[in-house]
């Protein structure tokens, strides 16, 4: 997926271009805290990763329910990301805070 080219000004006169803006290889090596993972790693991670997107999709689906308690479907809707997110970190072990 190609991002649009976005051209931001300021009062006076536009930005300059952000390098960072385009696609950088190993990107996880200019990110402190990042590190290489095994093909392992990276299957878990993408598998949790898709997982995630399938629980997304049952919970939109039962946010759309009506008579549904949108409270607390907010409080697992978050908490489901939260342990997702933790399942990530997990695999990902990053050595920042």
């Amino acid at each position: 997926m190609q991002t649009p080219s976005v051209t931001v000004t300021r009062s006076n006169g536009p930005l300059p271009p952000n390098p960072w803006r385009r696609s950088v290889d190993n990107q996880h090596k200019h990110i402190k805290g990042y590190r290489d993972l095994s093909a392992d790693e990276i299957a878990l991670m993408n598998e949790a990763k898709a997982k995630a997107e399938e629980v997304g999709a049952l919970v939109d689906k039962i946010a759309s329910t009506p008579g549904i308690d949108g409270r607390w479907v907010s409080i697992g809707k978050t908490d489901l990301q939260k342990g997702f997110m933790s399942l990530i970190r997990g695999i990902a072990q990053p050595t920042t805070f």
